[in-house]
């Protein structure tokens, strides 16, 4: 196979994986082989010796949304009491944390609230750079973007109701967009985290993310911060209802959007890719029935027009993971860095992604609420992170939002190094909401780690 698809010049860059060929590699190339081709062509972009990974912050400015996605946990309306936007002090208070242990950057984003103004989030960021310059904030992702052109009242600009900017002619649309964001880049944005993409594909999308972007807003709302300059990620969240092909559908569109970026000269660009699996526990989708794998018969989402598609799960455990990481990193030539989600996968399949195409090691995570609303609670000192890489075989190293390397730890005094106390490197958070049935409250949950060493 590896003759035949000539895939040492998909390596080395002298050509481009189609998505047939993408296609076979996920049903017939061996994992081995996967992990080792990814390997080699990380190494081709980032050398073999540095990995790489962040310290950051990811805020929650309110979990209040109007979308109705059937895979989120975090969500609340409007009057639930739960319901939270957090104050200035609050939100000042968790960067001054961030900013105390070397952080560089928030990762800012919220529910698809309904009433919010643009004043408001003006006024935040205005507040986080007046009062913390250095801090990079890489906030709103585009489902954000899209309710703002909906709700938002601008001059000159009509509005619609929540989750109907879709209805504003595309011209409208857009230039709503572009004031919008520039506004909120004058304010102090400096780039778009890439949450939303779940999967482009629009039968699933219709029935995973009721009233969120569209596939194609997604891709607009980065189009417009790449030609405003600004660095964008992307993700993808798979392991549910949909089928491989849509997987492949998801980096090729990706990969095109980077294309037209760079064949325009844009100043921005997409700078990495994330795909990580579908946290199911609490959530209406988990609730689906699981396909059975052994029946014989084909997932429906594979097959087109089947009359089961939608109407069950194909969870993704770690072997699915590896498989379609490795071939991210095969696929998305003109994207720079593919990271590591061990967030959801945990910390040694998150080390294992370092072998399957991975660069980048992603966040020290100081919170997260949305993945952990799901019933996944991993987080992660900078010690056992860097620890992780080492293992790996590599040398740990922290970077910025650009991916510059900050420092790397290689001598005596790196985090992993200063480590006393192995047993102390684990993680006691976390407060999941309670299950609907269950009494109320929340549920108390320890998930420990102990670094091997």
């Amino acid at each position: 196979m590896a003759q035949e698809l000539d895939i040492d010049a998909v390596v080395a860059g002298q050509r481009r994986l189609a998505a047939c060929e993408a296609m076979r590699l996920y049903h017939e190339a061996s994992i081995h082989d996967l992990g080792r081709w990814a390997t080699a062509m990380a190494n081709r972009i980032h050398g073999s010796s540095l990995r790489t990974y962040v310290i950051d912050r990811n805020i929650n400015y309110t979990n209040i949304c109007s979308a109705h996605c059937s895979f989120c946990a975090f969500k609340r309306n409007l009057g639930h009491r739960d319901a939270y936007i957090l104050e200035t002090g609050q939100l000042h208070g968790r960067i001054r944390e961030l900013a105390a242990i070397g952080g560089t950057q928030i990762l800012l984003q919220g529910g698809m609230h309904p009433d919010l103004p643009i004043e408001f989030y003006e006024d935040m960021l205005r507040g986080i750079k007046s009062t913390f310059p250095d801090i990079h904030v890489h906030g709103f992702s585009p489902p954000e973007f899209v309710e703002f052109v909906a709700i938002f009242k601008i001059d000159g600009f009509p509005t619609t109701a929540p989750n109907k900017s879709s209805t504003l002619p595309d011209d409208i649309w857009q230039a709503k967009l572009e004031a919008i964001m520039r506004r909120l880049v004058d304010a102090g944005l400096d780039s778009i985290p890439g949450g939303g993409g779940e999967i482009f594909a629009e039968p699933v999308r219709r029935r995973i993310g009721v009233g969120k972007a569209t596939g194609r807003q997604w891709l607009d709302v980065m189009a417009c911060g790449h030609r405003l300059g600004m660095s964008t990620s992307a993700t993808m969240m798979f392991g549910h209802i949909e089928g491989v092909a849509d997987r492949i559908n998801h980096m090729v569109q990706v990969r095109d959007a980077q294309d037209r970026a760079i064949e325009n000269h844009w100043p921005g660009r997409y700078a990495s890719f994330i795909s990580w699996p579908f946290q199911h526990q609490n959530t209406s989708l988990g609730r689906l029935g699981q396909w059975d794998r052994e029946s014989g018969s084909p997932f429906p989402g594979d097959v087109p027009g089947h009359d089961l598609a939608g109407k069950c799960l194909r969870t993704a455990g770690a072997y699915d993971y590896l498989r379609t990481q490795a071939i991210s990193r095969l696929m998305l030539d003109n994207i720079h860095s593919i990271g590591s989600s061990w967030v959801t996968m945990g910390p040694k399949i998150g080390q294992l992604g370092l072998c399957f195409g991975a660069n980048d090691m992603g966040s020290v995570m100081m919170e997260e609420n949305v993945v952990s609303a799901a019933g996944t609670t991993y987080c992660l000192s900078e010690g056992v992170l860097c620890h992780l890489v080492r293992t790996a075989g590599f040398i740990p190293a922290q970077r910025d939002n650009q991916y510059r390397v900050l420092n790397v730890h290689d001598g005596a005094d790196a985090p992993d190094r200063c480590v006393t106390d192995w047993s102390q490197q684990h993680d006691t958070r976390a407060g999941l909401e309670a299950s609907p049935g269950d009494e109320g409250g929340t549920v108390p949950l320890t998930v420990s780690y102990l670094a091997d060493h």
